[in-house]
């Protein structure tokens, strides 16, 4: 990697990629891309200095990332294979790497703490990242999601020559990094349509754990069913909410709508921490973050700290509109179970109020491999608008639509409805508690939702 002097991102607007893309910036190289639509994180990366395309015609490409010998090109695996600039980097001998790859390198070069998870990694990784930057440990990290405390997907330290990396396991990612502790949230099959069944989802778990290097940790949450394949001299800890363990949330309690509760360690009880995004399901992965801070030496004081002063991450329970009749939040859960957690937590922080969900189903083979389970979840809603599928990076198939779902949710409620038609549709309902999922475009969505809200409270 350090022959390269410039680097070309294929899908530059990827929420991990573009955190790559401003660390290589920030470093000093030469920063450029393509991404097949403008977003805000585009938009983000143009006015730090990167250039970024929006053809793929191989003309678009600049002229300096022309060069094989100086260049290296990274790929996200949602670029296809016939993409006319893809071609062009193959046919002329440039060194191609998917971000995975690059992502180890750096994690070869520092210590990494690796967080992997079917779900929750996400918010686990955020935390730890906060916990650590906001301590005198400090770290860098390439997270996820947007962090609201620092308005970025990533962090540096000159400092600390710790990183926080959010372990992905979509295409094996994973196991190109070298951590040196890490976390695993959850291993609920996912991406059948890369691993074929949930035993081959579940190996692919179990080798990351080998890869954690001799005189380093891995924190598993309690029940996850995976069978830890550790080197010698890796210390083995489990954590849950409120279930024992290591690492566990006691004494759990609601103080005028917060969170509190008593983290315990294996030699140590931080009384009283207050959590800063006061929905339950938080309490578990600020659990797990806790755990990697403290024994990466977060003070006790430092700990409680940055729990409450921890602000959220975008589209993660974010609270959009607040009124006196209508709360209206938008979640990126895209997962039966994550909808499941989500929902759950909205209903015990809104306890007795009516829960209208709107969710975009995300691929079309997720869709099929987990209808039922899907079904299940948005069962726990009071009212369920359901939108068409949103491919990314599929083709359809035959007989797969969100009809599928829409069939065995038990709800009298429920309907199907175009995203064209869904501003009109939200206009009939009586809303309560209203909540955007999905992790596909719906988020363009939301500020239409949110206008349109405010002009009706302000109506009334």
């Amino acid at each position: 990697m350090n022959k390269f002097t410039k680097y070309y991102f294929l899908g530059i607007g990827g929420i991990g990629m573009s955190a790559l893309a401003r660390y290589f910036h920030t470093k000093g190289f030469q920063v450029a891309g393509y991404d097949r639509t403008e977003t805000k994180l585009t938009s983000n990366l143009i006015t730090e200095g990167i250039k970024v395309s929006f053809d793929e015609n191989v003309d678009e490409i600049p002229f300096v990332y022309k060069r094989a010998e100086d260049t290296l090109v990274v790929l996200t695996p949602a670029i296809p294979e016939n993409h006319p600039q893809l071609k062009y980097f193959q046919e002329h001998n440039f060194t191609i790497q998917k971000r995975a790859q690059v992502l180890g390198d750096i994690t070869r070069q520092n210590k990494a703490i690796c967080i992997a998870g079917t779900h929750g990694k996400t918010t686990t990784s955020t935390i730890t990242a906060h916990l650590l930057y906001q301590s005198q440990v400090s770290c860098n990290a390439f997270l996820g999601g947007i962090a609201n405390n620092y308005n970025t997907n990533l962090l540096l330290s000159v400092e600390s020559n710790l990183v926080v990396i959010e372990a992905d396991e979509y295409d094996r990612s994973f196991h190109q990094l070298s951590p040196y502790m890490a976390v695993i949230t959850s291993a609920d099959p996912d991406h059948l349509d890369i691993y074929g069944t949930a035993e081959a989802f579940r190996e692919s778990f179990e080798h990351f754990t080998s890869l954690i290097r001799p005189g380093g940790a891995l924190i598993m949450r309690k029940g996850i069913d995976i069978v830890p394949q550790l080197q010698k001299g890796v210390k083995l800890y489990t954590y849950s909410m409120d279930d024992g363990g290591d690492f566990y949330a006691d004494n759990i309690r609601t103080v005028n709508a917060e969170i509190h509760f008593d983290f315990v360690t294996p030699n140590d009880r931080i009384f009283d921490v207050r959590l800063g995004v006061p929905v339950r399901i938080n309490v578990e992965n600020s659990v797990a973050a806790m755990a990697l801070a403290w024994l990466n030496g977060v003070t006790p004081e430092e700990l409680r700290t940055g729990i409450s002063s921890f602000s959220g991450i975008y589209r993660r329970f974010n609270v959009v509109f607040k009124s006196d009749k209508i709360v209206y939040m938008d979640d990126y859960a895209h997962h039966p179970s994550e909808l499941k957690a989500s929902i759950s937590s909205i209903r015990s922080l809104y306890p007795g109020r009516k829960i209208t969900g709107v969710f975009q189903p995300h691929l079309y083979t997720r869709t099929r491999d987990f209808a039922p389970a899907f079904a299940e979840a948005l069962s726990l809603l009071d009212e369920l608008i359901l939108l068409d599928i949103y491919p990314a990076r599929e083709l359809a198939i035959e007989g797969v639509d969100s009809g599928l779902i829409l069939r065995d949710v038990k709800l009298k409620n429920k309907t199907l409805c175009s995203k064209e038609n869904l501003l009109p549709l939200l206009k009939e309902k009586d809303l309560e508690v209203l909540v955007t999922f999905g992790a596909g475009d719906i988020d363009k969505m939301v500020p239409m939702i949110k206008e349109q809200l405010k002009k009706l409270t302000i109506g009334n």
